[in-house]
């Protein structure tokens, strides 16, 4: 059996994470550690995952082990497959963010942007049925087109964190972009391809520079999964240098950067720049899992039998 696009194992490996973040030995059996546990168990932690990256990776993926035989709703069941683990897992608040198209506004801004040329058919066709699938199987979707579902997922941070009762923001995707949401330990990224859970300082130890300042850091190097160059001759080190040094682009003298450097690193800043300002949800509460719709048998039905069966387990656990 295909596992590799599965998140069982590393699911575990999250929970042990937690317990990290709060510093409590999950592994211990001391009343204390069990206590600790409990209050861990209860706090609300939010999961924001970019399903657009999880459906390139189920595809791909599943690709790889059927050498090429590309089943019609495979990569969708491997995304249900792994939001559904989240929630058998003990995740309550959950979002997924996607790209319904592949274009936004910053196509007008950069001719280089990245487009939708060039997604296989195969996959492409699985974009829409994927929020379909989600939306039925009851989970916050957010499915953007003059926007990204990277800006989706850096609002959706941005409000969940200004609520009092959350206790922890979870962003699950590699994106670098997404780096700049991070917040100390309470907003962290969830790095699926490393196996890594990134909070401030492992930003810092990554890139070489706060949170704050992966925009700037991008601009001047650039993304080229993104489609934008960053300034010729500025390499990694050398960006973490001159931000350290002088803070923002804006701050960089003129014997840095000239007028026209400065011009193209400031549009570049634009472009890794991720909006905080779209109004996904008014309360948290809205991002609570509470089982299935009724819609969602009839797409079970096309994808995998097996999803109903478990997504009303998971559901009737709710209520016990």
């Amino acid at each position: 059996m295909w596992r590799d696009s599965r998140p069982d194992s590393w699911c575990r490996s999250v929970r042990d994470g937690i317990g990290a973040w709060y510093g409590i030995d999950l592994s211990s059996r001391c009343p204390m550690a069990r206590l600790n546990l409990e209050s861990v168990i209860n706090a609300m932690i939010v999961h924001l995952i970019d399903g657009t990256y999880e459906l390139f990776r189920h595809f791909y993926g599943l690709r790889r082990f059927n050498k090429g035989d590309d089943k019609p709703l495979g990569a969708v069941n491997g995304v249900l497959v792994t939001v559904l683990q989240m929630i058998e897992e003990g995740a309550t608040h959950l979002g997924v963010a996607t790209d319904h198209v592949i274009e936004s506004f910053r196509n007008e801004l950069w001719p280089g942007y990245k487009t939708g040329d060039g997604i296989d058919p195969a996959l492409w066709s699985q974009f829409h049925p994927l929020e379909e699938a989600l939306a039925a199987m009851g989970i916050a979707l957010w499915a953007q087109v003059e926007t990204e579902a990277d800006d989706a997922l850096a609002s959706a941070a941005y409000l969940a964190s200004g609520d009092a009762t959350v206790q922890k923001v979870c962003i699950w995707t590699p994106d670098k972009d997404l780096a700049q949401c991070v917040r100390d330990d309470r907003v962290v990224q969830m790095d699926r391809k490393s196996k890594a859970i990134r909070n401030a300082a492992a930003v810092r130890e990554k890139f070489g520079v706060d949170p704050q300042y992966i925009p700037d850091f991008l601009a001047l190097v650039g993304d080229a999964a993104d489609g934008y160059p960053g300034l010729e001759g500025i390499g990694k080190s050398g960006a973490a240098r001159l931000i350290n040094r002088y803070g923002a682009i804006e701050s960089f003298p003129e014997t840095v950067l000239n007028s026209e450097q400065r011009t193209l690193a400031l549009r570049f800043k634009v472009l890794a720049t991720l909006k905080v300002d779209l109004p996904l949800f008014a309360q948290v509460d809205e991002l609570r899992w509470r089982g299935p719709t009724d819609r969602f048998a009839a797409i079970a039905g096309k994808v995998d039998t097996r999803l109903l069966e478990r997504c009303q387990k998971a559901a009737a656990r709710l209520t016990a």
